[in-house]
């Protein structure tokens, strides 16, 4: 009985090791705190578990207080993604506008800085960089996240980043393994499907991948894509082929694999959050990444109790659940015992976020010095993974250069009319963003600069349409920064 006892307790603590559960506020709830003593490794924060670095340095060190050694995970790319300045929007730029720019220190230096940031505030361990070559232009979730559509610019520059990441002390994920780039639906909806070749993927998907293991990635995510070429029945995060044969075996990655978040309807359509869970970690994941939607103390006791109860009953083989565990415990002694390079000498960190924006912008034409503008942000719905709450736009930054600026926000069913008739007399600065995939859109700005061809254009997503207006800025992101850049150019400072 003393035997069995024991026994049931490891494999407890060890089914709470590999959850990265979310949580609600901006101070650790009991619940949470009392499960990281019980066994509970890791944590996963979101932009409504922050207020302020200081907010957030403190809540790390109340986690902390539990084990020394806990991971605290965050999913910040910089860019349209930011979890650390959701309020106000981020002090970098992202991925596609490091990839427009193309210069791997630029790259590398950008996410030393964040990761220095993040250690600064006891962030750990981060969900970044995505290494998805954004082959298809009207993939609804990936975009600007990605570097690019190129292979080999997006090898090169996600080895950079996560050079420069884990160089602050702050671990690595790269995402959305194999390959989240070639898709028209959001995994975060339902579940997309990628039908391409086993070559394909070889010289496509897989390559960024291969460069970030070679720069040591302590951190894989996978994604919740079906790939029928690897295997024709289960998404690549429940898929023994996908994570243990390929992703181990070929490729010969031995660091930790952490799913996508479990409570995507990919996986919570289909399977449910407890059978995918199971799933996953039989199929080679190490960590659970599950508090996106889900982030109360019934979701954490759900997935332990189910883990536990497949072992119990041979789903799960207790020796892979314990590997697992032991892998996540690694890397948190890593995080732990990680020693931070030194800031180079005149090192370009500070203001390194607004130089790379300016260095990305793309500028078409010139405009006539405004005093007066009127901003009409063209505003498609969010997907998930960006959110809504994040501010974007040019409307803010340009105001504090022209304090005369006006400005208004158009959703899908605006017309030009709408716009001119708010505008006046003004310029309109018709703002955008991945105009391509919105027709409404691509037909406000079209009726706008044809009625009155001074209108200044910024686009802030992928750009794919030919310039337009008297000047027309393609700015590869929406990040303040971004903003700022772009308002600078057409404040003319």
């Amino acid at each position: 009985m003393t035997v069995l006892a024991h026994r049931t307790d490891t494999v407890t603590r060890d089914a709470l090791a590999v959850l990265q559960p979310g949580f609600e506020g901006t101070t650790a709830p009991a619940w949470l705190l009392r499960r990281i003593g019980e066994g509970l490794t890791a944590v996963g924060l979101f932009g409504r578990n922050i207020a302020s670095p200081g907010q957030l340095a403190a809540l790390t060190a109340q986690l902390r207080t539990e084990r020394d050694d806990v991971l605290v995970a965050i999913d910040e790319e910089g860019g349209d993604v930011t979890r650390l300045e959701v309020r106000g929007g981020s002090s970098f730029p992202g991925n596609l506008a490091l990839g427009a720019v193309d210069d791997t220190g630029l790259t590398r230096d950008v996410a030393r800085e964040l990761g220095r940031r993040l250690a600064e505030c006891g962030v750990n361990l981060n969900w970044a960089p995505s290494a998805d070559v954004n082959s298809n232009p009207d993939n609804p979730v990936i975009g600007v996240r990605s570097f690019g559509a190129d292979t080999h610019l997006a090898a090169r520059h996600t080895a950079a980043y996560v050079e420069g990441l884990q160089a602050a002390g702050v671990a690595a994920c790269t995402k959305h393994f194999p390959g989240h780039g070639d898709t028209n639906v959001d995994s975060h909806h339902a579940l997309p499907r990628i039908d391409v070749d086993l070559d394909t993927l070889q010289v496509r998907e897989l390559v960024p991948f291969k460069a970030a293991i070679e720069a040591g990635t302590k951190a894989v995510m996978s994604a919740h894509i079906l790939v029928p070429a690897l295997d024709p029945t289960r998404p690549a995060t429940l898929s023994p082929q996908i994570l243990t044969g390929l992703l181990r075996r070929e490729l010969g990655y031995e660091g930790l694999i952490v799913t996508d978040g479990m409570e995507m309807h990919a996986i919570a359509g289909t399977y449910g959050i407890e059978r995918g869970s199971v799933l996953a970690i039989a199929a080679g994941a190490d960590a659970i990444c599950v508090g996106g939607g889900l982030a109360d103390e019934a979701t954490v006791l759900r997935l332990r109790d189910a883990l536990v109860a497949a072992v119990r009953e041979g789903a799960l083989p207790e020796e892979r659940l314990a590997d697992a565990a032991a892998r996540v415990r690694a890397l948190a002694v890593w995080t732990r015992e990680a020693r931070p390079d030194a800031q180079p000498e005149g090192s370009r960190a500070s203001g390194i976020g607004l130089t790379a924006a300016r260095r990305a912008l793309l500028v078409t034409g010139s405009a006539k010095p405004l005093s007066d503008p009127y901003v009409a942000t063209l505003a498609p719905v969010a997907n998930i993974a960006v959110g809504d709450e994040t501010p974007w736009g040019v409307a803010a930054e340009l105001a504090e250069l022209l304090p005369g600026t006006g400005s208004g926000v158009y959703p899908e069913g605006a017309s030009a009319g709408d716009i001119l008739a708010a505008a006046g007399e003004r310029t309109v600065v018709a703002v955008v963003r991945d105009a391509h995939r919105h027709r409404w859109m691509t037909e406000a700005v079209d009726a706008l600069v044809a009625a009155r061809p001074d209108t200044v254009v910024v686009e802030m997503g992928l750009p794919r349409a030919e310039p337009r207006g008297a000047l027309h800025i393609a700015t590869h992101g929406a990040s303040r920064v971004c903003g700022r850049a772009a308002a600078e150019v057409i404040a003319g400072a």
